[in-house]
């Protein structure tokens, strides 16, 4: 006779697990009655493998034996939910949740049974543990490896760049462009011409294959065709945005390419002054009549200012007065169906430039000064070429240059006045020359003067005195009667001597026969006439405070004898 299966006691971790508040993470179905039972059902909604885990036996500790499973009994109706004695009837049933999805804790021991034996299998994992057991830790799923990260698509290019016409005749067309601006990283594959006849927009295309260079010739052409060509930038995103030609264009030979013969004296920068007249002439080459057209700086020209005169052969600009906005570079282009050529003009206009910002004093010391100054704001439209840097002294207040044509912007003044005050002004120069204005120390040098004491040397005084000596002595002579005869001497002597002449040691006094000069040491004694009583010995005599001295001669005055053949 089977035995009847023992009541089932419950643990107290059980007991603390029915106080315990029930997790709520999905709502609760209705709750289901259920007949009691002595033994749990076979039966439950957990698989018969995950059983044993979702719960095992009882402990030995809880004083409940397990049935063997031969003598349990039959198991309910499937459609029946058993209820474990002592339970609330009101508890969620978890018959139909998997054991994998919800921890042991949260199921209570009756819903998973055993379902091969049939034993009495009451308890849950957490039905005999302590009340202070921890809850069994959620399995650990692995995430799959993630798939890598498509690049980004690729994106088309910019459209190209200024599309021209390189060359065209009654065949063929050839044009050349620049590359996009935009790339991208995908790189560039090449580029595909296409051309349609003006006023359709079947657009045929001229390559089979990509072309990797900025130019092509589209050939097999027809002329009288008037044709508009596009290039398309190609890359691995696609096809760029067509950059087409300014204007259709005429398949046909052009007689005469236009050309600008620029002037050498026009190739390189043009130099006028404020104030001068403009007028350049520039020949051109081009048949049919090339249309002429003119910029500033890629701007239309201001014909309130600038005159233009275009004829067959060459094209005039004129400005009648000059001003610093006329400063630019002026393009020239001349155009014969699609063929252009074009030429760039740089006009400079200047003038006298502004003085220095501001200069001043920065040190003075013994004879010198030491100046320093800032460049002008404004150059005259033309670099600064040098500066003149003046002084003037406060006394008169005439301005002198010290320096001229000077680079830096310091400079030392030398070479000041003792005891003088100072002021210095700067001017500018540039290649017109120097500025109007200039700029002015307000501090004043001063030239310290020192006290010298000067003692002149002194010297003893030269004894000039000299007693009277000839220089030149009286020669004897021989005179003729009734011809003036002249005895002459020198003598020096200091003080000046005073000179007298003796004949026969006897004064000659103030007698009028006789002539006596003296002229600077130069002694003379003039006989008028002299008769043959006038010979004899004359002594001239040179006395002073030191001494005299004395020099004489002997004149003899001859007769003139005429014979008797003579009478």
């Amino acid at each position: 006779m089977p035995s009847k299966p023992a009541p089932i006691k419950k643990s107290p971790a059980k007991k603390a697990a029915e106080k315990a508040p029930a997790p709520a993470p999905e709502p609760e179905p209705a709750p289901v009655e259920a007949p009691p039972a002595e033994a749990p059902p076979a039966e439950a909604a957990a698989p018969a493998e995950e059983a044993p885990a979702a719960a095992p036996p009882a402990a030995e500790g809880d004083g409940a034996p397990v049935a063997p499973a031969q003598d349990a009994p039959a198991a309910p109706p499937a459609d029946e939910t058993p209820v474990q004695e002592g339970l609330d009837s009101t508890a969620p049933a978890e018959a139909d949740a998997p054991a994998a999805d919800a921890p042991a804790a949260d199921a209570p021991a009756a819903d998973a049974p055993a379902a091969e034996d049939g034993a009495a299998a009451p308890a849950a994992d957490t039905a005999d543990a302590p009340a202070d057991a921890a809850p069994a830790e959620p399995a650990v799923v692995e995430e799959p490896p993630k798939a890598p990260t498509p690049p980004p698509p690729a994106v088309p290019t910019s459209a190209p760049l200024d599309v021209s016409v390189e060359d065209v005749n009654d065949s063929s067309l050839t044009i050349k462009w620049k590359t996009p601006e935009t790339i991208g990283d995908s790189g560039l594959d090449g580029f595909t011409i296409e051309y349609c006849k003006d006023g359709t927009t079947d657009w045929v295309v001229a390559q089979e294959e990509l072309t990797p260079v900025n130019r092509y010739c589209i050939k097999n052409l027809t002329a009288g065709d008037l044709l508009n060509v596009r290039v398309v930038a190609v890359n691995p995103g696609g096809r760029s945005e067509p950059a087409t030609l300014a204007a259709p264009v005429p398949i046909r030979e052009v007689v005469d390419r236009p050309k600008i013969k620029m002037p050498r004296n026009l190739r390189v920068r043009v130099v006028r002054q404020v104030g001068e007249q403009i007028n350049l002439v520039i020949p051109f080459l081009g048949k049919p009549k090339p249309v002429v057209s003119w910029l500033k700086d890629g701007q239309p020209l201001d014909t309130k200012r600038v005159n233009i005169r275009n004829s067959d052969k060459d094209s005039i600009m004129f400005i009648r007065t000059s001003q610093r906005d006329d400063s630019g570079v002026y393009e020239m282009s001349v155009k014969v169906e699609s063929f252009e050529d074009k030429a760039p003009i740089t006009i400079q206009i200047v003038e006298l430039p502004g003085p220095p910002t501001g200069v001043k004093l920065v040190d003075s010391w013994g004879f010198n000064a030491a100046l320093e100054w800032t460049p002008p704001k404004d150059n005259g439209n033309t670099e600064i070429t040098g500066y003149t840097v003046q002084k003037a002294d406060r006394k008169t207040g005439e301005w002198f240059t010290v320096l001229d044509h000077y680079h830096r912007l310091t400079a030392t003044v030398s070479d000041l006045i003792m005891g003088n005050s100072y002021s210095f002004r700067v001017f500018a120069e540039n290649k017109v020359g120097t500025s109007e204005r200039c700029a002015v120390t307000k501090a004043v040098a001063t030239i310290q003067k020192t006290g010298i004491n000067y003692k002149p040397p002194e010297y003893p005084e030269h004894d000039f005195s000299e007693a009277p000596k000839f220089t030149t002595s009286l020669s004897d002579r021989a005179a003729t009667v009734g011809y003036t005869t002249k005895l002459l001497c020198s003598v020096r002597g200091s003080p000046k001597p005073k000179i007298e002449w003796l004949k026969n040691q006897m004064v000659i006094g103030d007698d009028p026969k006789f002539r006596k000069l003296s002229n600077q040491g130069i002694c003379s004694l003039e006989i008028r006439k002299p008769c043959s009583f006038d010979g004899g010995i004359y002594t001239c005599r040179a006395k002073n405070a030191q001494g005299e001295a004395t020099v004489s001669c002997k004149l003899e005055v001859k007769q003139i004898i005429i014979s008797e053949k003579g009478k």
